[in-house]
């Protein structure tokens, strides 16, 4: 349930309400909006009855949600929700880009890239310390010295760095050194990982699992955001099909489908949908005129030679011609809008 106050209303007074509702047994979470405060009721076992708040000095409305998910819902906050990270604003109509290779390999690496696609306009830059693959002998990252790695990136270039957490016991160390955390497909149900996501003050990039509904993952990011942390941006990366021309089948439907839903900003993430470069190109054109709210590409400055994930990652070439046509693209969509 969400109890709205009226516009203008004194501190005093939502904390008055807060108190009231807390009083009952339930859990309030107050939700600054544009012009007005709203109060979201969790924690009810059973309906609310709308009497018990409608009395309250200040109290304009109680509005039952519908919706499992209540805050990450659009019924819960009618506003997109907007995360700056440094020169970034995801959800407020930009397209900022996140853009590096798959895996840290050396620090020479990480740095060559990361000034290419700075120059070509990427304004985050991603690359896996600790890498979840699905063969037990593939390379699985350089751990903390990657992240180490990383850090001198961010100092060097200047750029919020994106890094998957993989678990909870190696979260801490992510958490010191990464600006954005990432949550991989693979672990989009690890409640555990959620939870310890939700306590963090880090944003939280929160890929879609391979075969996850709409709903599951609206679910997965209320996990982390019932524990505190509202900085949720979630990112389609493709979802497991029949069909063989491509890894995944990247579902371009669903961007709309959860700005309807949520006020949660969607990037989304072509390279690891396609798996194959040319294909990543053509899908990032599409993103651009979708409407999405940024975009994760993988670039890399020698493909034939990378440690993971080589031929869906871009020539730093490639990637600054597809930068450019892509906010041409962003462009004319936004002045037609």
């Amino acid at each position: 349930m969400l109890v709205v106050m009226e516009k203008g209303i004194t501190q005093e007074k939502i904390q008055a309400t807060i108190t009231a509702i807390e009083k009952r047994g339930y859990t309030a979470r107050p939700i600054p909006g544009g012009d007005r405060v709203s109060i979201g009721i969790l924690h009810n076992k059973g309906s609310i009855d709308a009497d018990h708040f409608l009395g309250l000095d200040g109290v304009k409305e109680v509005i039952p949600v519908t919706k499992p998910y209540k805050l990450v819902s659009r019924e819960f906050k009618q506003e997109n929700t907007q995360i700056k990270i440094g020169d970034a604003v995801f959800g407020n109509g930009s397209l900022p880009v996140i853009a590096g290779p798959c895996a840290v390999e050396s620090e020479s690496q990480v740095l060559a890239i990361a000034k290419s696609v700075k120059a070509a306009g990427a304004k985050l830059f991603r690359a896996g310390a600790f890498k979840p693959r699905t063969s037990p002998y593939s390379f699985h990252g350089l751990g903390e010295q990657g992240l180490k790695f990383l850090a001198k990136v961010r100092k060097e270039t200047g750029l919020p760095i994106v890094t998957e957490a993989m678990d909870v016991e190696t979260f801490d160390l992510v958490e010191e050194y990464a600006d954005v955390i990432q949550i991989g497909t693979r672990n989009m149900q690890n409640f555990s990982l959620l939870r310890r996501a939700g306590k963090s003050l880090k944003p939280v990039i929160l890929k879609r699992g391979m075969s996850a509904l709409l709903q599951e993952w609206l679910m997965a990011a209320e996990y982390i955001m019932e524990e505190g942390n509202s900085k949720i941006i979630l990112c389609e990366r493709g979802i497991r099909t029949f069909v063989r021309h491509s890894r995944n089948t990247l579902d371009l439907s669903v961007v709309p489908a959860v700005k309807k839903e949520s006020h949660l900003p969607i990037i989304v993430d072509p390279s690891h949908a396609a798996g194959v470069r040319d294909q990543v190109i053509h899908l990032a054109y599409a993103c651009a005129a979708l409407g999405a709210d940024g975009m994760m590409i993988e670039v890399h400055n020698n493909p034939e030679e990378a440690m993971s994930d080589g031929a869906q990652s871009l020539y730093p070439e490639q990637f600054h011609r597809v930068m450019e046509k892509m906010n041409a693209i962003h462009a004319i969509v936004e002045k037609n809008e």
